[in-house]
């Protein structure tokens, strides 16, 4: 409690430096709040992306159906596989008429329909990389009845690319911008902490202890980067909230983030805390 009361004390006291502080953390955390919504949002639009990849096998003319019932419920036991559908003949020319309007008039003059029968099947979650949707397709491959097998190699590739080359660069900026915000919380802490060396000074001389001085201090450092991270999650939120309402839609972060991000805050605050006043005393005790 005697802690608390100081940091508050001193926050008073130098309402400007505290504010500084507060200032200089909101801000940092904002910008690295900017980007985790970037990041977040680039990842959910490429796992609905990846949501859509499929394979789908080919049937030779005339398979009975009864092959086509053991088969699907054979594919259907595949780890890897969420669901199959079978599309008749019929349904493929549904489909494809419905989709490609413009020729709809071609279809509708056939006599004889071309669209061969498949199976299509969804992947589960977890099982969508391109080394799982090529072991599945051999597989397919593997049915005498089956004439061809498809799936988009190249786009499946793709996807899977634009995934590590997000995932590295999140983590690349991610850590420039942690790195960037540590040194500028550190340098407005420090000022706080220098502007009372007096007080660490007077202290000192009465025989107080290095941890019975760093307290109070900590103590601050920690309200301070509460108060930061506060700062940040209203300002990413307020960036949030006017790009989905003028420009397009986004997903707002997960609630272990924002958890995460106050964490952050509260932690960066206390180390650069820490930090500044343990230099000062250490200076302090060199003259």
């Amino acid at each position: 409690m005697r802690s608390l009361r100081e940091a508050t004390r001193g926050m008073r006291r130098a309402p400007l430096l505290s504010g500084l502080s507060i200032a200089a953390i909101g801000l940092s955390l904002f910008i690295i709040g900017l980007f985790a919504l970037t990041a977040h949002n680039i990842d959910e639009a490429l796992t609905d992306v990846e949501s859509r990849v499929e394979v789908v096998a080919y049937l030779e003319e005339g398979t009975p159906e009864a092959i086509v019932s053991v088969a699907r419920s054979e594919i259907g036991g595949f780890p890897e596989i969420e669901e199959v559908r079978f599309v008749s003949k019929v349904e493929a020319l549904y489909d494809a008429s419905r989709e490609l309007t413009e020729f709809s008039d071609v279809f509708s003059d056939l006599e004889v329909n071309p669209l061969p029968a498949s199976f299509e099947l969804r992947l589960r979650e977890g099982s969508r990389t391109p080394e799982d949707v090529e072991r599945v397709a051999e597989r397919l491959r593997g049915y005498e009845f089956v004439e061809e097998v498809r799936y988009g190699r190249e786009w499946v590739d793709k996807v899977y690319a634009l995934r590590r080359i997000a995932g590295g660069a999140a983590l690349a900026l991610g850590s420039a911008f942690a790195l960037g915000s540590i040194l500028l919380i550190g340098t407005a802490v420090r000022m706080a902490v220098l502007a009372r060396s007096r007080e660490i000074s007077i202290m000192q001389t009465v025989g107080a202890t290095d941890s019975f001085i760093r307290r109070p201090f900590l103590v601050e450092g920690l309200l301070t980067g509460v108060a930061g991270g506060i700062l940040a999650l209203g300002l990413t939120w307020l960036a949030w909230w006017t790009v989905n309402r003028s420009l397009l839609e986004l997903q707002w972060l997960p609630d272990l983030w924002v958890a995460l991000g106050i964490v952050l805050a509260a932690a960066l605050g206390v180390l650069a805390a820490g930090r500044g006043v343990r230099k000062e005393i250490s200076r302090i005790e060199a003259l």
